[in-house]
């Protein structure tokens, strides 16, 4: 009897027999070969983040030994903090489930959050597939529609938000500590698509969300071109080649000469943007099959479907990988007391 990798036969059936499924994988069955990988989505249907998880969900299994299928699930509350509670606290740390949710999750557990129930630096990083900037417009049938305008208000504008502690929420608040500007926040949407809505109705008339949405997205893509709304502030260091007359809160802080402590602040809240659109794991996935994933998920970022895909939807992948993700996070939960002081001072309301 031929021998396989120094296991004799009898050795083998008696790991086969103890080990359910050792014998597969020994004899170079792949672990993902027959199963379903599951992408919880942190928000309700329609928007950039679900949208990018449809589009891995396509072109993911292609770049997997084993060919797994895949399958999306939106399960949206308390601004993703749902999901990121259940993908760190429920799901096994088998490589089946997996998550997309708010990059600003860190700042729930900064805050020191009772709903929370992760720890940010412990997920399973596997990538983030597009780096985002933030973007402030408001409708332009709005009295107040400059920035001036909203500095001078007698009565603030309202915005909606996804849920307190998320980007859409903090970034109008920062808006207001660094700029002055008179904003009334509207949190508990389900997700994007329904502030949109809400835009529309007049529920609401401003939103704090990434370039990347509103000019890759309907019905951002619409706004812009018919001036239905009208950008004011952006978030990224620099101004984004296709805005080019949108200032930096950067340079619009310098403009108003805004205290340090709250430069330091903003450099920690919008931190979030690196993280863009992260997709983690439990705790506690087994290195090689973690491996697997990440460079899943990074050979689909290099295929020719998804990047036409990507392209027509104006969507700027500026991957980061899992292990520059992973190093990333562990660092940002760790800030100096006035940091944290200065945070729930601000997003206390």
């Amino acid at each position: 009897m031929a021998h396989r990798g120094g296991l004799g036969a009898a050795a083998f059936l008696l790991a086969a027999t103890l080990y359910p499924g050792a014998s597969l994988q020994a004899q170079g069955e792949p672990f993902f070969k027959g199963k379903t990988i599951r992408i919880i989505v942190g928000f309700s249907p329609g928007g950039t983040f679900d949208l990018w998880a449809r589009l891995f969900g396509q072109h993911v299994p292609k770049y997997i030994p084993g060919n797994p299928a895949v399958v999306v699930q939106n399960v949206p509350g308390g601004g993703s903090v749902v999901a990121g509670n259940y993908i760190y606290s429920v799901a096994k740390p088998d490589g089946l489930t997996l998550a997309t949710f708010s990059p600003s999750l860190y700042i729930e557990q900064l805050m020191g959050s009772k709903e929370i129930q992760y720890d940010w630096g412990k997920f399973s990083w596997v990538i983030n597939p597009e780096s985002t900037d933030r973007i402030f417009y408001i409708r332009s049938d709005h009295r107040y529609s400059t920035i001036e305008d909203l500095r001078k208000a007698p009565e603030p504008t309202k915005c909606g938000a996804t849920g307190i502690g998320t980007i859409s929420h903090y970034f109008p608040r920062l808006l207001e500590e660094a700029l002055g500007l008179k904003l009334t926040i509207v949190a508990g949407y389900q997700g994007s698509s329904d502030v949109n809505l809400a835009l529309e109705k007049g529920e609401v008339q401003c939103w704090g969300g990434t370039v990347q949405a509103y000019l890759g997205n309907e019905p951002g893509r619409t706004w812009a071109r018919t001036g239905f709304v009208r950008p004011l502030v952006q978030g990224g260091r620099q101004r984004d080649p296709k805005l080019p007359d949108v200032p930096t809160i950067w340079e619009l802080m310098e403009k108003y000469k805004t205290p340090e402590p709250t430069k330091r602040l903003a450099r920690v809240l919008l931190a979030a943007d690196d993280f863009g659109r992260p997709y983690v794991g439990p705790p506690g996935i087994a290195a090689d099959r973690l491996k697997i994933l990440r460079e899943g998920f990074k050979g689909a970022l290099g295929d020719r479907e998804l990047l036409a895909e990507a392209e027509k939807r104006q969507w700027g992948i500026k991957p980061i990988a899992g292990e520059e993700l992973e190093a990333m996070a562990k660092e940002i939960v760790v800030q100096p007391p006035e940091v944290l002081q200065g945070m729930k001072r601000l997003l206390a309301k």
